[in-house]
């Protein structure tokens, strides 16, 4: 079913309609969109697009030349259909002979993976971690209790590796695939991380019995304090670093070559949630806390111990998970303020000297829904880019991601939600392109394949279903799993 933005309410809990909430002189009104959600009375606001640098490279990265739009007859719309677009192809209106990576983008993103979905993997374990290899042909899963599943994506999504944990504390918290795709990395409520050789022949990898998980010791020689846990770890592009978030509120970089911790910094007042290499250098490095703060952290020039390159203010709670955009100047982030904001860090401050002011309310998001009266406080001082809601971040650390580069120029935003779905913002417009619903329970993980319009949704359900774009009547490829009943809208 199709219908436009302006059309489609979310009824459950009370959330209102995505928008994009623009805090910058520099941005200008654009067409309004209705928020009615079923138990919220709130008049309408304006959808406003974002005019900055971000906007224009996006538009570069997933647009059609201006030459075409111009000189191609028909009307100058957007998007440009495929036909014009082979048009402009055979008359060379690009002036190169061939589609460029922002013709393909613009092409690929129009084709957004919402049909479905299809089966891949159903566990009794809520599912925490899922996400892709770098080139697509992997997908890693991790679930409640010990278990982590290598899917072999281009071989019918057959499991490649079934992983069983070694001395876990609660549960899996996130895993790393390597960027060689050869080792993983897991952790859990635990100083220590475990790095699994899946490369090897062995299906089953029973922990030190079938196969080693060596353990990686986070903590530092003059470390005095209680025995932490590790909430997200990350690889380096060049496979050569760990970076991870704790609840000891640090950020720690451990070195694979020497094999030990070369840092560690006390980068919050509170949980650091998660922690991501901000581009391929890895000299810069983003946490997001419970202490509401996004940090930025540049190993070339430490000031002082502990002290960040700058810090980002704008939400009112804790800080679920960042995103790099790969730039090494934009990135996003999910808070428990049920927003995800877009941040550009030149704009970033030296200090945290704004007073948020005294909260009016008591709640805590692990088993209370957020609070009708602060849906629509703001920071006063709000630094972000933009600002997009329609999701909801209770219960459990909610990601949220760009879509790839490769085929959409990063022109979209996506996350899951507690309210069991997976939303899909513009990143330009606000606008909340589509939103898939299937799971019975919240949707912690989901990723967007690399290359394919194909998005894989996972479920503390314990449902693993990948959703794409099929021609009218078309049968999805054979995966050895029943398909599932549809159920999207967008």
């Amino acid at each position: 079913m199709f219908v436009t933005a302006s059309e489609v309410a979310i009824d459950e809990m009370g959330y209102a309609m995505s928008r994009l909430d623009i805090e910058s002189d520099l941005f200008d009104v654009g067409n309004a969109i209705n928020e009615a959600g079923s138990s919220s009375n709130r008049p309408n606001r304006p959808l406003r697009k974002v005019d900055d640098e971000i906007a224009q490279l996006t538009n570069l990265r997933s647009g059609p030349p201006d030459r075409l739009r111009r000189l191609m007859p028909g009307k100058q719309q957007l998007p440009v259909s495929p036909v014009r677009m082979l048009a402009g192809r055979e008359g060379n209106y690009s002036g190169r002979g061939r589609f460029s990576s922002a013709d393909r983008c613009h092409m690929l993103s129009r084709y957004l993976p919402v049909n479905g979905p299809w089966l891949v993997d159903q566990t009794t374990s809520r599912a925490y971690v899922s996400q892709f290899s770098a080139d697509g042909s992997l997908f890693v899963a991790g679930f409640q209790g010990s278990n982590i599943r290598i899917y072999d994506v281009d071989g019918g999504w057959k499991v490649r590796k079934n992983i069983l944990a070694k001395s876990l504390r609660w549960t899996v918290t996130d895993t790393s695939l390597s960027p060689d795709q050869r080792y993983l990395v897991y952790t859990s409520m635990s100083p220590v991380v475990h790095i699994v050789n899946v490369g090897s022949a062995t299906t089953e990898s029973l922990a030190n019995v079938t196969e080693i998980h060596e353990g990686l010791d986070f903590i530092s020689p003059d470390y005095r304090g209680y025995s932490f846990g590790i909430f997200s770890v990350k690889f380096s592009t060049d496979g050569r670093e760990l970076v991870a978030g704790s609840s000891d509120d640090s950020i720690y970089v451990y070195d694979l070559e020497a094999n030990k911790l070369s840092l560690r910094i006390v980068a919050h007042t509170a949980d650091v949630n998660t922690v991501t290499f901000a581009d391929e250098s890895g000299n810069l490095i983003y946490s997001g806390s419970d202490d509401n703060l996004c940090k930025v952290w540049d190993r070339r020039c430490f000031i002082a111990k502990d002290k960040p390159a700058g810090v980002l203010t704008g939400h009112l709670e804790g800080i679920t998970f960042l995103d790099s955009r790969g730039d090494g100047r934009y990135f996003i982030s999910n808070g428990k303020d049920q927003t995800i904001k877009l941040w550009d860090i030149r704009k970033m401050s030296s200090n945290t000297s704004c007073n948020l002011g005294f909260r009016s309310y008591e709640w805590d998001y692990r088993w209370m829904d957020y609070p009708p009266q602060a849906r629509d406080l703001k920071h006063p001082c709000d630094q972000s880019v933009a600002t997009y809601k329609g999701h909801s971040v209770l219960r459990t650390l909610i990601r949220c991601y760009f879509s790839p580069e490769y085929s959409t120029g990063q022109k979209y935003i996506y996350t899951g939600s507690h309210d069991s779905r997976v939303y899909i913002y513009d990143v330009v417009t606000g606008a909340q392109v589509a939103v898939l619903k299937h799971h019975t329970s919240p949707v912690r993980d989901c990723s967007w394949h690399p290359n394919y319009p194909m998005l894989v949704s996972s479920s503390w359900d314990g449902d693993i279903v990948k959703w794409e774009f099929r021609g009218e009547g078309e049968e999805p490829a054979s995966t050895n799993k029943k398909r599932v009943r549809r159920q999207y809208y967008y």
